[in-house]
């Protein structure tokens, strides 16, 4: 399967609209559970409002991230974007870092059901790695589970994927999210 990844901007809303569909990729998120207030939710009842909140960051540019497309059709997503950007990790006491000002994170991976295991996650994570470094990006970090996972709770990608592509767990946890870092120095 050929892959084909680009980065998102407001001509490819269209695209990112197609690929979560109209539930939002997951219980009507839109990608917004990192950028949650204190007391927000996602829901499928508030998921109108996460896509328009979403597609408002698109326009401005203060969402970033990349899709992937195999065969012309949207079929994944992985974003990115400063740690100090996303206030529900900024609050996260588990995930809590001295140096989130000189940190980007990659937060969320979605790839649409029957293109699971074809690369597509991979293909995403180097792209946005890529686009980080351009960025001025000097180091990366995402928020793995350790295996077994279910697809749901695996949005911030698995602990052996992450380290198959170069990062090192910096965390000692038993289960739950943990931190993974990557440099790109």
């Amino acid at each position: 399967m050929k892959i084909e990844t680009r980065d998102l901007t407001p001509e490819s809303w269209p695209a990112l609209e197609k690929l979560f569909g109209p539930n939002g990729a997951c219980a009507g998120c839109w990608c917004m559970w990192w950028r949650l207030g204190p007391g927000e939710t996602v829901t499928i009842a508030n998921g109108p409002r996460m896509k328009q909140r979403q597609k408002s960051l698109v326009r401005s540019g203060a969402s970033r991230g990349v899709l992937a497309f195999a065969g012309g059709a949207p079929v994944g997503w992985c974003a990115y974007a400063r740690r100090v950007d996303l206030p529900k990790l900024q609050r996260s006491p588990s995930l809590a870092c001295d140096d989130a000002a000189d940190v980007w994170s990659i937060p969320c991976f979605f790839v649409k059901a029957g293109f699971r295991g074809n690369g597509i996650a991979r293909a995403l994570l180097r792209h946005a790695l890529r686009s980080i470094r351009l960025a001025g990006g000097r180091t990366a970090e995402a928020y793995p589970v350790r295996p077994p996972a279910t697809n749901a709770s695996a949005f911030t990608g698995t602990v052996p994927f992450l380290e198959s592509e170069g990062f090192v767990v910096v965390t000692s946890r038993p289960r739950g999210r943990q931190r993974a870092r990557r440099s790109l120095a």
